[in-house]
């Protein structure tokens, strides 16, 4: 029996099988609502057979996101907008899942296809916030330091797009610490430079993303899962690091997170990553196995075989996908044949099968 296709269980939610939509920006909403794009985009994964299903960043505020063109949960025209697209998803037999996320000095950016760098206000743009008043580089936009009132609302908007998220009809939440975004700003010593409570040490860099771990999880049901995604390292000397990776990790455990969905870099253009097949793999494998928590896999992960050995050897819970299903919406339809493990497919397909 192939373990790909194996069940995975989470407190209350039982997932079809291993394989998982990564969130995937589509930089095609207006006002931050999703629309007939992101219901085919997201849907159609649904339909190929994903266990889970996860939404693009949602940001969790105006000035959280990526670019003026990306999906929000800020506010309740938003959740109403993303509660047929969670719907759907949940009919075709996927749990639908959201990403709650805050760019901090990644905002106010292009979409890849319009540009590089900081978007003008008269163009759209906005001001933005990170931990330390430094940009990510010269053509990225030049953020001010928040102040502790600045920080409260950070975390107050993470639990309110939660209860939006819970009332939209998603079945599981992931808070975004991850590719160099506002979280993931504070935890390394690379971009968050703050010399109080909130920077410093280990604990003061972990302590936003701790906080917002806690103010989700009190909005959150105990019946469903709760997850984060962080970058296990930031490819840079003297950043963040695999060793702190897995001490966040039993933080996380402790709080009731369930699943560390392990990515990495994005923090620094300075960087240097040689992307091969399984490159982050190892990153989830050591997580899983010294914080004692589930971990989802991420990274030219393109093959079944490549996807049943990482979960079969114990490396990872979950394979997450992202743009081997761009090109293939029913790779896990195809995965299936290939492993003798079966996907029944909706009713209206039944001809084909």
């Amino acid at each position: 029996m192939s373990v790909l296709f194996s069940p995975l269980q989470q407190r209350g939610l039982v997932l079809r099988n291993r394989i998982a939509v990564s969130p995937m920006c589509q930089y095609s909403a207006v006002d931050g609502l999703p629309d007939a794009w992101h219901l085919v985009h997201l849907g159609s994964r649904a339909v190929g057979g994903a266990g889970l299903v996860m939404t693009e960043a949602a940001a969790v505020s105006p000035e959280g996101r990526i670019s003026p063109d990306d999906a929000g949960l800020w506010n309740d025209a938003q959740r109403d907008a993303w509660a047929p697209i969670a719907a759907f998803l949940r009919a075709q037999g996927a749990a639908p899942a959201i990403q709650l996320a805050h760019a901090g000095r990644k905002a106010s950016t292009f979409a890849p296809w319009r540009g590089r760098g900081a978007v003008p206000v008269e163009a759209g743009g906005w001001p933005v916030v990170a931990p330390s008043a430094q940009a990510y580089d010269a053509a990225y936009p030049a953020p001010v330091a928040l102040d502790a009132d600045g920080i409260a609302q950070v975390i107050e908007d993470f639990r309110a797009a939660a209860v939006r998220a819970l009332e939209a009809g998603f079945e599981v939440v992931e808070v975004h610490a991850a590719h160099g975004y506002l979280l993931h700003q504070f935890l390394s010593p690379l971009s968050n430079t703050r010399n109080d409570a909130w920077g410093g040490g280990f604990e003061g860099r972990t302590r936003l993303l701790l906080d917002v771990v806690d103010a989700v999880r009190g909005v959150w049901p105990e019946r469903l899962p709760l997850w984060v995604r962080i970058s296990a390292t930031d490819w840079v000397d003297g950043g963040w690091d695999l060793d702190q990776s897995i001490a966040l990790s039993r933080l996380l455990a402790a709080r009731g997170v369930d699943l560390v969905d392990v990515s990495s870099g994005g923090l620094s253009p300075a960087q240097r990553i040689d992307a091969v097949p399984d490159y982050q793999v190892p990153f989830a494998a050591r997580i899983r196995r010294k914080a004692g928590i589930a971990t989802g896999a991420v990274g030219l992960i393109t093959t079944a075989a490549q996807a049943e050995r990482i979960v079969a050897d114990g490396d990872a819970d979950l394979v997450l996908l992202a743009r081997e299903l761009l090109r293939d919406p029913y790779f896990p339809r195809r995965a299936a044949q290939d492993l003798g493990a079966k996907i029944d497919p909706p009713d209206q397909y039944l001809r084909a099968w």
